[in-house]
């Protein structure tokens, strides 16, 4: 083996890096599991607990803290963590309507309707409006509809419809950006634990929010439309007076419960135990923080978590300034000194809570001067948990901002002279003018110019310094900017100007006891999957074997290493990626070991015979691998959620399975052959396993036709009667998973009491020991989550056997039906788009039509009969058979793998057809003889998968039974139509050109 110094370097830092990114999901179980020991069970206590070292370091060495080893930990899907996922569509309709300031042009508005009708299954809404206004209205310009007066330095009256067709997209796409930049800011107030949002489509964006238990807040917060606001500033010499006064009486009020705590506590102790020493409570210090040095807030937090315990400590930071540290220092004469600008504090992300908990109390509201309110920065300071709290100023008679958002025209992120970013916004004339009141108000005071906070929803982005008056309203705002943080302001300041509303259209919510569910089912299925292969291998290959389980686990080892690393998200179909990836695995070490067996069988020398068994394998290995790679990529492109993180493990799985079986086990051959070792490749009972098979797959060609056209005319028959049973996500409606406490409940009574409550037309069945409930009632009502919630319980609260409360709903999912539609269309698409690009790639490898039409004819064969399966079988089984998105992927597995069969069979025809002479013998026996000679291959790896899928079936849990069964039915299908299939279509298509 040639480069093997290379090879084993490169073996090395992968698994250093590799230990290195697992090393944080470690660590941080570790703090975790202390902080559990530390609150015994209580939750607030565990929080505070892990709050208080979030900036504490806690790696050995390298000194980590809490936050970034958490940020680099294997992170938890919403399947396997608990937690809710939202899909949100940007309202295009309505932006298209505020463009043109509500036109009532009748034409315009039956175009507005007919796009929303034609826009199911489609993602280009403007394109789609634009050919229905010309088909209402031939002879229409649509430039009449949208040169307003806001928009006419952007629309000219006489523009072409087609310009006005670019206008609408760009604001559209502005639109979704900057709905995207808002959106984001309000999953950081989460607080969750590696929250995921991304776009999705043309208007639509995902979010994921594993961990969150508050779903009405979530919608709430999520769906509220954007408040864009300009606030005047108070110095922060003029604002630390009111702090100081409003510190006093939080230091006041708690000395004083403390004191009544303290009375009630010795009185209690008196009466039980009379010689009990008397303590007195502890003072309060209301001033100690009051001149704290700024240093001190990139120090705070606590360096001891023994501390929380301390009562009397806990009464010492009974004050404002003890969670808030102000923005004063002391000089070097000991005098007071203030920071410039409206920042008048800093807090850390666990004490702002507590802050606004004291600004909130009624003593201190009335404390505080009407004119004056306090608003936290929307993000840390750079590198630390600290927010920073601003003044703002209220004016008017109803105390509100100086300026409201709406007055903004454009945004956009620019270069100043020195080229570094800033942002540029203009205003409509009104807001001109109150913009030049505003900023020369600013100005005022020569020695002292106020900032102006640009606030939306509360949260002040910024709060650059005026340093002249601006009429005219167009300003430019700079600072400490990146390019990417202008653009995010640029977006931001545009959000008043754009009111598109965005709507939930799909959700879905699990719940932690399903989450904990899942993970136990997924480390089971991984277990007993792994020991399958181990104990296969080494019985069918013996000391062989034993070299495929060692490259099988330093396989995992790297996969969850590059996993780690790239920050993918684990779910429970990258769980069964994961175990996928051992079939992977294990298929290239059969492919190398049965070429191995043949050249021993030939009487070369065992060095010889590993040489060319690696180098005769590698063809048929890589081209299996790269089809299903490519089978990943599709998914992965098309797919979203779930599905993108099964795709994702699978292909790293193809990747790092290819390293350790052509690499490292050759590495570990070549070691033990140098030992002198004696190396088996099978034991007695496996030495002549379908050594001489001559089964005539040729000659009975046709029967297999008709078996596969028969099934498939059944299930087509099949699918047009009695149809699929489909996943929510393909049809709408909202799916409730429901454990019920009585365990004798069955599906009828339920479904009784669900028709009797929400009418005909809904879904119940069994889901592992649970039941689901799936109903379109109120679907169109996107205010109806709670009310169709509730409507459920109650419902089952009619007999004693079904009745629930809310904690017994596991997990809820919600999708619109325009989303069903596009999944559907989308699905069938990426199938069919599967379908070509693999049929081309196996065009390009072999460089015969025939080879390419057989892999197309076998792999739409394999769907049709996995869709055939599910639609005769839907009732038949104890287990439902859903059409879902989960089931595309896995039809697309299938795909993969079938590919991955067909062409490992149609490499050896290759060679058997080169090396036969095929001119000169039969091509049908020369293609006959040369299946069965592969056929060992074939059925060991099919029986390696078929065994891990099998156990992925029984203890992958609810979660993927449906997804697990279809790879299962799939792989059968697969593995016969590679034989059975595929190589009669060569023949049958080919006999003029394979001789």
């Amino acid at each position: 083996m040639q480069g093997k110094g290379v090879v084993k370097f490169f073996a090395i830092v992968l698994a250093l890096v590799c230990l290195y990114q697992l090393s944080f999901t470690w660590v941080a179980h570790k703090v975790e599991d202390n902080a559990k020991t530390y609150a015994k069970g209580d939750t607030t206590k565990e929080k505070a607990y892990l709050d208080s070292i979030a900036t504490q370091p806690v790696y050995p060495i390298l000194k980590h803290d809490y936050q970034y080893v958490k940020q680099k930990e294997i992170a938890l899907g919403l399947d396997l963590e608990g937690g809710m996922s939202i899909t949100m569509q940007i309202s295009l309709s309505e932006l298209v309507k505020k463009l043109s300031n509500d036109n009532t042009d009748v034409y315009f508005n039956q175009a507005i309707a007919q796009a929303n009708k034609d826009i199911i299954g489609q993602t280009d809404y403007i394109t789609i409006f634009v050919n229905d206004y010309e088909k209402i209205n031939p002879e229409g310009k649509l430039a009449a509809i949208f040169s307003t007066k806001d928009n006419q330095d952007r629309i000219k009256f006489n523009a072409t419809n087609s310009e006005v067709e670019t206008y609408l997209k760009d604001q559209a796409a502005t639109k979704v950006k900057q709905s995207f930049t808002v959106l984001q800011t309000r999953v950081d107030q989460f607080g969750v634990t590696n929250p995921n949002i991304q776009l999705t489509g043309a208007d639509r964006i995902l979010i994921e929010l594993p961990g969150e238990k508050d779903p009405d807040r979530v919608r709430k917060l999520l769906s509220g439309t954007a408040k864009m606001e300009f606030y005047q500033t108070y110095d922060n010499s003029q604002a630390f007076g009111v702090l100081q006064n409003l510190n006093g009486i939080i230091a006041a009020e708690n000395k004083a419960a403390t004191k009544t705590d303290t009375s009630k506590t010795a009185a209690k102790t008196a009466a039980t135990n009379p010689a009990a020493t008397k303590t007195a409570a502890p003072k309060a210090d209301s001033t100690k923080g009051a001149l704290s040095l700024l240093s001190k807030v990139q120090k705070s937090g606590l360096k001891d978590s023994s501390s929380l315990k301390s009562k009397t400590q806990a009464n010492d930071q009974a004050s404002l300034f003890s969670v808030l540290q102000p923005m004063v220092y002391r000089d070097q004469q000991g005098q007071p000194q203030y920071a410039p600008g409206p920042v008048v504090g800093h807090a850390e992300v666990k004490d702002t809570a507590k802050v606004n908990a004291y600004l909130r109390s009624p003593q201190v509201k009335a404390a505080v001067p009407a004119s004056m309110k306090f608003l936290w920065g929307v993000k840390p300071i750079e590198k630390t948990k600290t927010f920073e709290l601003y003044a703002v100023k209220l004016i008017g008679a109803d105390n509100s901002a100086a300026l409201s958002g709406d007055v903004i025209t454009d945004a956009f992120n620019d270069v100043d002279q020195k080229g570094n970013p800033e942002v540029r916004m203009l205003m409509n004339s009104n807001g001109a003018d109150k913009w030049n009141t505003i900023t020369t108000e600013a100005c005022a005071d020569p020695k002292n110019h106020q900032s102006i906070a640009i606030v939306l929803d509360d949260k002040v982005y910024s709060a650059p310094r005026v340093d002249n008056p601006i009429p005219g309203g167009s300003s430019s705002i700079s600072g400490n900017f990146t390019t990417q943080e202008a653009q995010d302001l640029a977006n931001v300041l545009k959000a008043g100007r754009l009111p598109a509303p965005a709507h939930i259209v799909d959700e879905q919510v699990v719940g932690p006891s399903l989450g904990k569910d899942a993970v136990n089912a997924g480390l089971m299925s991984n277990i007993v999957g792994l020991l399958v292969v181990m104990v296969f291998m080494i019985a069918y290959y013996n000391r062989a074997g034993t070299v495929a389980v060692v490259a099988v686990l330093i396989n995992i080892f790297f996969l969850m290493g590059v996993l780690a690393s790239i920050g993918a998200v684990l779910t429970m179909p990258g769980v069964a990626g994961i175990v996928l990836t051992f079939g992977i695995s294990v298929d290239a070490n059969v492919l190398i070991y049965e070429r191995v067996r043949e050249e021993l069988a030939l009487g070369k020398s065992l060095r010889i015979a590993v040489s060319d068994g690696f180098k005769h394998a590698l063809s048929s290995i890589l081209d299996s691998n790269i089809s299903t790679f490519l089978t990943g990529l599709i998914l992965y492109v098309f797919g979203t959620g779930t599905i993108q993180g099964f795709a994702i493990t699978l292909m790293i799985g193809i990747i790092t399975s290819l390293f350790c079986s052509l690499l490292i086990s050759r590495l570990i051959f070549e070691y033990m052959i140098d030992k002198g070792w004696d190396i088996k490749f099978s034991n007695p009972w496996s030495s002549h396993t379908f050594k001489n098979a001559n089964y005539a797959f040729v000659k009975n060609r046709f029967k297999y036709y008709i078996f596969s056209g028969s099934f498939i005319l059944l299930g087509a028959i099949s699918m047009v009667t009695q149809g699929f049973n489909y996943g929510v996500d393909f049809v709408g409606g909202r799916s409730y998973v429901i454990r019920f406490d009585d365990k004798n409940v069955d599906v009828e009574s339920v479904r009784k009491i669900v028709d009797k409550a929400f009418g005909s037309g809904n879904e119940v069945k069994t889901f592992g020991t649970k039941i689901s409930v799936t109903t379109k009632y109120l679907i169109n009502d996107n205010d109806a989550d709670a009310k169709v919630k509730d409507a459920l319980i109650k419902a089952m609260d009619s007999t004693p056997q079904t009745h629930i409360t809310a904690k017994n709903i596991v997990s809820s999912q919600k999708v619109s039906p325009t989303i069903a539609v596009g999944l559907k269309k989308s699905a069938a698409l990426t199938v069919l788009f599967a379908i070509i690009i693999i049929s081309g790639y196996i065009f390009i490898r072999f460089r015969k039509w025939q080879f390419s039409l057989g892999a197309m004819v076998a792999t739409a064969h394999d769907a049709l009969m996995v869709l055939s399966f599910f639609s005769i079988f839907k009732d038949v089984l104890p287990f439902s058979l859903d059409i879902d998105q989960s089931f595309i992927a896995a039809i697309l597995t299938v795909i993969g793998y079938s590919i991955n069969d067909t062409v490992v069979v149609f490499d050896r025809i290759r060679e058997f057809l080169n090396l036969h002479h095929a001119k000169t013998d039969d091509p049908k026996t020369v293609i006959n003889d040369a299946i069965n000679n592969t056929l060992s291959r074939t059925i060991i790896t099919a029986l390696t998968v078929l065994m891990i899928l099998l156990v992925l079936f029984i203890f992958g849990g609810d979660v993927i039974r449906g997804f697990s069964f279809a790879l299962l039915i799939g792989v059968c299908f697969g593995t016969y139509s590679s034989i059975c299939v595929a190589t009669p279509v060569i023949i049958d298509f080919g006999k003029k050109d394979l001789r």
